[in-house]
C-alpha cells in the first residue's frame, strides 16, 4: 500500500503523498473499508494536500471511499484540496457530492469529533 493510514483514536487518517494509479486508489478504498471494521473506526480523514491534480477516476474513487466507509459505520472527511485543484474540479464538472470536506487535517478531525447532529460541511 503506497498510502500511509494512521489510527488516531477512533479515526483513521489516510494521507495521500503523491499521485496514485487507479489500482492504488482502489486498494486504498478496499483497505480503508477493512480497517474501519477491524478498528471500529467512526471516522476517516482522506488528506489530499500533496495533490496538484485530481482526475475523474480519482474523484469518483474518493467519493466511493466516503460511501463505502459510511456503509461500514464511519463518516469520511476529505481535507486539503488545493485551490487550483478545486477550481479545475469545478471547471470539469467533478464533484464530491454528499462528501464532507475541510480545509486541513486539523479542521477535518474537528468535524469528525463534533457531536452527532452537528454534522460536517457537505461538498456539492
Amino acid at each position: 500500500m503506497s498510502v500511509p493510514i494512521v489510527k488516531q483514536g477512533d479515526i483513521l487518517v489516510a494521507s495521500i503523498q503523491a499521485a496514485l494509479s487507479d489500482k492504488d486508489l482502489v486498494e486504498l478504498r478496499d483497505e480503508l473499508a477493512k480497517r474501519v471494521g477491524r478498528f471500529r473506526s467512526r471516522g476517516v480523514v482522506v488528506d489530499l494536500t500533496a495533490l496538484d491534480v485530481l482526475d475523474s477516476f480519482a474523484t469518483r474513487t474518493i467519493r466511493g471511499i466516503a460511501y463505502v466507509t459510511k456503509l461500514r459505520g464511519a463518516e469520511t472527511v476529505v481535507v486539503g484540496i488545493q485551490p487550483e485543484v478545486a477550481f479545475a474540479m469545478v471547471q470539469l464538472g467533478l464533484a464530491l457530492d454528499d462528501v464532507a470536506t475541510a480545509l486541513d487535517l486539523e479542521e477535518g478531525l474537528e468535524v469528525l469529533r463534533r457531536p452527532q447532529g452537528k454534522g460536517p460541511a457537505i461538498a456539492g
